[in-house]
């Protein structure tokens, strides 16, 4: 049983002596928002701008391999975005249009408990694990615009504005607030949330149900949010708007909690409990809950309180884990509806990576370290491994044999192993990206007049690849970057067995039948290397360089806008034939296995 005793503050609109209360309780302003009472405001201004989050991650710990999945989905989208929004004149210039951040979460009780344990004080560790978490993500190419740390001057700024916006439209009262807390998780909980079971000295002992975590029974007073009221707009927002939280079977989740009784929420604690943290303007005896700081930090990257949040915030984007789909999916958006603005634009919602079927514990012994991946699959092998593997509706499980075997089979043999070939001397000796044929591959397809080529099978791949930049737009759109790169890899194969079923090292330069449809070949190959390697820059931005430079393409042709697949197929000139191709720079991606290696085969062609 949860009790609340209120007290009345500033404007409050009671409607009753009884109002239940939760705690928020796990982790990580705008033209047309809503009105204060929770109705939407008119349609976001679509301008093109773009902006990406991932949670801010707390510091309690070094950063596992689910921290860098979170950021690396997040940096594949903004990267995605860039080149989407980049001009013909080069990605560069188009920066300004998309935003992304990322940071860390430094205050709360199991920061001042983590810090005593190791001897330091709260500052002192969060200045030790921040740095950790920014090191990995330079290492690992995650492009951020801002690095947040929820201790400086700025973010305390932005959620002292919130809690005054809050407090002035009359959404906080105090009351006393009793209920099961767990210090582990961070959060109150409900009495059906809560079981006993046998401790280590065989005495029952109350715990969380869902973590298994121990609870306790606290009193206090606090500050609670009227999140009650905001049951209805949250339901209206999430009907409005079907993608609002995607993958849909999360949504349906949220939809489900908001089927269930909403009740109050507290936003602070006592200082005697919790002093590691942001006072409440005007009660140095209360500290902002760890929540409600954590989640404004979306709004300080974007500059809030100033007006510069109000270009930024209809656009935003949150990668989220779903441990803490509830918090960013109801409390945040009806904190921010409280606050007169807007829900986010979207949130995308992943799911968890497992170690052979077990949830990844420092009990059990099998946390990733990232870093060991970073150096054992290189930056961009293990960047594609995650995104390629990773489905965000459902836990992944991770191994080292699969890495191997996946980064084997599609970087260094299938794609490697393409480009080798149509740069090789043997069939490109004069090193240029060669001409297209029109009378051997001719823009109709079944004329099988000579010198006529082209078989059905080549057609279809022209069809595959030209089709390919949409389809994968459609699955960044949709949160499917795993599927963006299944059809990148399709293609790739489809390409290999084009050059395969042509053989083009059996055909004779002196013949001018043949040197025409070889060249003919090698200039498909090509093209369908340059548009392989411009879908794959948000997601292994170095190979994709690597693969690009050789095939001679300049950064102000990498954009998404003029990718124009196969243009002298289609009747139009290509810039790139006759081009000389860029410098030979070693293999594209050396085999992992080297038992295996198939690089003298490769070499040959």
């Amino acid at each position: 049983m949860l009790r609340v005793v209120l007290r009345g503050l500033g404007h409050s609109v009671l409607r009753g002596p009884h109002l239940r209360a939760s705690a928020l309780g796990s982790r990580g302003c705008c033209n047309g928002g809503s009105d204060g009472e929770g109705r939407l405001g008119p349609p976001r201004a679509q301008d093109g701008r773009a902006c990406f989050t991932t949670p801010i991650f707390y510091v309690n710990a070094a950063p596992h391999i689910g921290h860098l999945y979170s950021a690396l989905l997040a940096d594949a989208l903004a990267r995605y975005h860039r080149l989407r929004a980049a001009p013909s004149t080069g990605p560069g210039s188009a920066a300004p249009l998309v935003r992304f951040s990322t940071g860390t979460d430094e205050h709360g009780l199991k920061i001042q408990q983590a810090a005593a344990a190791a001897g330091l004080t709260p500052l002192e560790l969060c200045d030790r694990v921040s740095a950790q978490f920014r090191e990995l993500f330079q290492e690992a190419g995650v492009s951020v615009n801002d690095f947040l740390r929820t201790t400086e001057a700025r973010h305390r700024r932005a959620v002292h504005h919130f809690w005054g916006v809050l407090r002035a439209r009359g959404l906080l009262y105090k009351g006393l607030y009793e209920g099961w807390y767990c210090a582990s998780d961070e959060c109150f909980l409900p009495e059906a949330k809560v079981t006993w079971r046998l401790g280590p000295d065989g005495e029952s002992r109350p715990v969380a149900l869902e973590s298994g975590h121990p609870v306790c029974w606290m009193k206090e007073e606090n500050y609670i949010f009227r999140l009650s009221q905001f049951r209805e707009p949250l339901r209206q927002w999430l009907r409005d708007d079907p993608q609002a939280i995607t993958p849909e079977p999360f949504r349906h989740i949220v939809l489900q909690w908001l089927e269930e009784d909403l009740p109050d929420l507290s936003v602070s604690r006592g200082t005697s409990h919790l002093h590691w943290g942001l006072p409440v303007p005007g009660d140095p005896m209360q500290t902002i809950y760890v929540w409600v700081d954590a989640l404004v930090s979306y709004l300080t990257v974007i500059g809030y309180p100033d007006s510069e949040q109000q270009i930024w915030w209809p656009t935003t984007h949150h990668i989220i884990g779903k441990d803490i789909l509830k918090f960013h999916a109801i409390y945040w958006p009806a904190l921010l509806l409280g606050a007169g603005m807007t829900p986010p634009h979207r949130i995308y919602v992943h799911s968890h990576w497992t170690v052979q079927g077990q949830k990844m514990s420092k009990s059990l012994g099998n946390v990733v370290d990232p870093w060991t991946c970073l150096d054992r699959f290189t930056v961009d092998g293990f960047r594609y491994f995650l995104l390629r593997q990773g489905v965000p509706n459902w836990d992944c499980d991770y191994y080292e044999k699969k890495v191997v075997k996946l980064l084997d089979a599609e970087l260094a043999d299938a794609l490697g192993g393409l480009l080798n070939r149509c740069t090789a001397t043997s069939l490109n000796p004069t090193g240029i990206f060669p001409e297209f044929c029109t009378s051997c591959f001719p823009s109709v397809e079944g004329v099988m007049v000579a010198p006529t080529k082209a078989q059905s099978e080549d057609y279809a791949l022209v069809r595959s690849v030209s089709a390919l930049p949409l389809q994968v737009e459609n699955y960044y759109e949709n949160f499917q970057i795993y599927k963006a790169l299944e059809a990148v890899s399709a293609c790739v194969r489809q390409t290999n067995n084009f050059v395969q079923r042509n053989a083009p090292w059996k055909l004779n330069r002196e013949n001018l039948a043949d040197a025409r449809w070889l060249d003919t070949v090698i200039h498909v190959t090509l093209e369908c290397l340059r548009v392989f390697g411009t879908l794959l820059q948000p997601v292994t931005p170095a190979l994709a360089d690597k693969l690009l430079s050789r095939l001679g393409i300049s950064e102000t042709e990498r954009g998404l806008r003029g990718i124009c697949f196969l243009p002298r197929y289609y009747g139009q000139p290509c810039p790139f034939e006759g081009r000389k191709l860029g410098p030979d720079t070693g293999l594209l991606f050396p085999r992992l296995d080297k038992s295996r290696s198939r690089l003298a085969k490769d070499a040959r062609f």
